[in-house]
């Protein structure tokens, strides 16, 4: 089963948007930044999707801090495809950021790309 951390201004957003997907083998936890930079780093969560204004502020800045640019990805204001989701997934990403605004478009995409893939 995949953890997903949800964080940033609209951690709840996001969390009711990938619960509403009814994705089998996906778990969501509103989380913290920190408890998911943490949680991420032991192994003890899978991924994180963080919405904030920008998509790159609130939402990823202390993930990109604390667990370095090459595992975090900001699509800011885009709606990324999933063949894009893929690719990042592959590549090791296991922090998302968004903006706010973009919630309903860009969660759904990553969380069934997780879903495609577990844990």
């Amino acid at each position: 089963m995949a953890q997903i951390l949800t964080g940033g201004v609209g951690k709840i957003e996001v969390a009711e948007a990938v619960e509403r997907l009814g994705l089998d083998g996906v778990d969501v936890t509103v989380s913290s930044d920190l408890d998911a930079a943490t949680r991420l780093r032991t192994g003890t969560a899978d991924y994180y999707l963080g919405a904030c204004h920008t998509g790159a502020g609130a939402s990823l800045g202390l993930l990109v801090g604390l667990l370095g640019q090459g595992a975090c990805h900001t699509f800011g204001r885009g709606t990324p495809t999933a063949d894009e989701v893929d690719a990042l997934l592959v590549d090791g990403k296991k922090a998302f950021g968004f903006a706010l605004d973009r919630i309903e478009a860009v969660a759904p995409v990553v969380a069934r790309a997780i879903a495609g893939r577990g844990a």
